[in-house]
């Protein structure tokens, strides 16, 4: 790929990433891939990771760091990142976890699938299940919920529900984001929506999902919940033409 044609943007939020922020960075640094930045959104995180990026960008300037004053949510934290990338001209935009869940080395296959794709998912479910050291109770919740999501919204989507994906800028700017307030897979569902919906090509990649080492999920049933409600909230919205 030509990297004249555009900035990339990777965001990833945290909180209480102290374990894992620096081995995430160094991973993503050692690509080597020219006008690639790097945003870390953290919700004042009381384990100190902003302190441990601070001390990060004296050596990588195109590390950059917003700090919250508190625990905020994930989708707000996401909306922040795409105004913060398309006000700076970035081209490709992407979303990640700080924990190395979602491994730094599948960028590139990103990169290279938004030559043909305008957003790119990377699909833990695409060629059987690609996840390690899930409990089966909630590999069972992940893929029940992606297949459910399909079902009712139609979206032609096997992982509906996955947090590693790519974005080209001109979806982002088609999607009013000021009106986006979900969060966790209930976010990922609706931005994966409202992009099918305007006609957007999507492509999905298979990736290896790794649970965690370090530190602990933020899932939880109410993030469950509002993503079961929100299938249903989309389904209907679109029925009247509001996506």
């Amino acid at each position: 790929m030509d990297k004249s044609e555009g900035k990339t943007l990777v965001i990833i939020p945290t909180y209480n990433e102290r374990e894992n922020i620096t081995n995430v960075l160094d991973a993503i640094m050692e690509l080597g891939i020219e006008n690639l930045d790097v945003l870390i959104i953290d919700d004042n995180s009381p384990d100190g990771t902003a302190q441990i990026v601070k001390a990060y960008q004296e050596k990588h300037p195109n590390v950059y760091l917003i700090e919250r004053p508190g625990k905020m949510g994930l989708g707000t934290a996401y909306v922040q990142g795409f105004k913060f990338a398309l006000e700076r001209d970035y081209e490709y935009i992407m979303e990640m976890d700080a924990d190395l869940s979602h491994d730094p080395q599948e960028i590139p296959n990103f990169l290279k699938a938004a030559q043909e794709a305008d957003l790119v998912i990377g699909s833990r479910y695409l060629t059987g299940v690609n996840v390690i050291n899930w409990p089966l109770r909630r590999l069972f919740l992940s893929v029940m919920a992606s297949k459910y999501t399909k079902l009712i919204t139609g979206m032609p989507i096997r992982d509906c529900t996955s947090g590693f994906k790519l974005f080209r800028r001109k979806v982002l700017e088609s999607i009013p984001l000021d009106r986006i307030r979900s969060n966790g897979y209930s976010f990922q569902i609706e931005m994966n929506f409202k992009a099918w919906k305007r006609g957007f090509k999507i492509k999905e990649i298979p990736i290896i999902f790794y649970d965690r080492t370090v530190g602990s999920s933020k899932m939880n049933k109410k993030i469950m919940i509002e993503a079961a409600l929100m299938v249903w909230k989309l389904k209907i919205a679109s029925l009247f033409g509001k996506y």
